[in-house]
This record gives C-alpha cells, sequence and structure tokens, in this order.
C-alpha cells in the first residue's frame, strides 16, 4: 500500500506561477496540492494581470481573494470579490473572469479534472 505524502509548509517565496491554457497572458497559476500529493483536492495561487476572459468551470471552486479584486459574471450576475471575499463557483458554470490585478487561492475538487477530461497546458 502506497504511503500518504508528509504534511509540509509551502512557503509564499517558494511557489512558483506558470501560465495556463490559452490566457497565460492574463493568467498565471502555482499548484500546491493535486494529484502528484495522492489527493482528490486541488489547491493553488492564482494571479490576474489585465484579464477578461470566458470559461466553464469544469470542477467544484472556491476562490479567495488575497490581493486585487476580481470579477466573476456569470448568467446570474456579477460577483465581484475582494481581499478577503470568497466565491463559489460550481461544476459547470460558464463565466467571465475580469481582473485589473488580483491574487486568489483556489481549491478545486477533483483536482485531476483536466487529465479525466483531456486538457493540455495550451488548451482553453
Amino acid at each position: 500500500m502506497e504511503q500518504s505524502p508528509a504534511p509540509r509548509l509551502i512557503s509564499f517565496g517558494s511557489v512558483e506561477f506558470a501560465p495556463r491554457f490559452a490566457h497565460g497572458d492574463q493568467a498565471s497559476v502555482a499548484v500546491i496540492t493535486g494529484p502528484e500529493d495522492r489527493t482528490e483536492l486541488g489547491t493553488g495561487l492564482a494571479r490576474f494581470s489585465g484579464a477578461d476572459f470566458a470559461w466553464t468551470v469544469q470542477y467544484d471552486e472556491v476562490l479567495l481573494v488575497l490581493d486585487g479584486a476580481i470579477e466573476v459574471v456569470t448568467a446570474s450576475g456579477l460577483l465581484r470579490g475582494t481581499k478577503l471575499d470568497s466565491l463559489w463557483l460550481p461544476k459547470g458554470t460558464p463565466l467571465r473572469y475580469r481582473a485589473d490585478t488580483a491574487l486568489v487561492f483556489y481549491a478545486i475538487h477533483p483536482a485531476a479534472w483536466a487529465v479525466a477530461d483531456g486538457y493540455r497546458n495550451d488548451r482553453s
């Protein structure tokens, strides 16, 4: 039986942000936990800069705004999160992310959604 990973501290200074999908010029992500940790809970940090793009959420997601502000436009209306606000985005929600600048913590389930759905890093 495979042993679970040990608890660990991830310092902010040690995370590396990388562009994600087709909007890498507007959003970058630093993965904290995911399939490599043998967990179904994906977590990380996302930076948005001059962001304005559409997406359909492929997982259940919670965003916690750490700095700046982010707007999420859905069929139900505009959600505007500022520092320490949380946003709940259920799987299947079509939306539009907008932000001048924002740093958010995210938690998603399932973590391996991209593998299961056949997504690659260059697809939107």
